[in-house]
């Protein structure tokens, strides 16, 4: 599931820019939190904020904190965040580029523009499709969506979240799944579990919790690599 946060101090553009997003979202069946911030400083008193979300999308002229010293801010934390500067001003392009800025767009131009930078971001972030045909019919999912699969009576269940959760089934083995889908940052905690490490938020007595509530077991036999293998992926202990 996409992170994504929009920044602005004026109501009506914040509202505006959300409405599009979650529009844009449904056509393509993505699945996203989003999360609407008031100003620069809001948005940077909390530090979780500065590398947590995959999309920001700031006003470039708020009060106090406007949106490129937001987005210095979160470049000086080596985020990777996807940052878009929003402004009624076409003179900032120079500044877009300092901070990394995948794209700035006109708030008179909104609804051209929205679609475009979308497309554009999620071609950068690299999102995956793979198609399987299921019990309910052939289907293409973003792997990042993907968030487990699990082996069932001689079916594999994938849980795959849209705007919510939503299961599709498939006769298989968890072995084919695994060799498919390894690549792509899935990792086998159980014999009966493929989860996508992207959801995985801690491995610890011997368990994997993931961004979704789920609490997947991993057996004490394999808890080391499983847990070593989550570490190498974050990058963090």
């Amino acid at each position: 599931m996409l992170k994504i946060a929009i920044c602005d101090d004026e109501k009506y553009y914040r509202s505006r820019v959300h409405a599009l997003v979650q529009e844009y979202l449904k056509a393509h069946r993505l699945g996203a939190s989003i999360n609407l911030f008031s100003s620069g400083k809001d948005f940077l008193s909390e530090r979780d904020n500065l590398v947590k979300y995959d999309i920001v999308f700031l006003d470039i002229n708020m009060e106090e904190v406007d949106g490129i010293q937001t987005a210095q801010k979160m470049r000086s934390y080596q985020s990777g965040t996807c940052i878009v500067l929003v402004t009624a001003f076409i003179n900032y392009a120079l500044e877009g580029y300092k901070v990394g800025a995948v794209r700035y767009i006109m708030k008179d131009a909104l609804d051209v523009q929205m679609p475009e930078c979308m497309d554009a971001i999620l071609k950068k972030m690299q999102l995956q499709k793979v198609t399987f045909s299921f019990l309910e019919g052939e289907k293409t999912l973003y792997t990042d969506n993907l968030i487990y699969i699990e082996s069932r009576k001689h079916k594999c269940i994938f849980f795959y979240m849209e705007k919510e959760m939503t299961t599709y089934q498939m006769y298989g083995k968890l072995d084919e799944m695994e060799e498919e889908l390894s690549s792509y940052g899935f990792l086998r905690i159980h014999k009966s579990f493929l989860v996508n490490l992207k959801h995985v938020k801690r491995i610890s007595n011997y368990q994997a919790v993931l961004d979704c509530g789920e609490v997947l077991s991993v057996p004490r036999l394999k808890f080391a690599k499983v847990r070593e293998a989550f570490v190498e992926y974050k990058g963090v202990m």
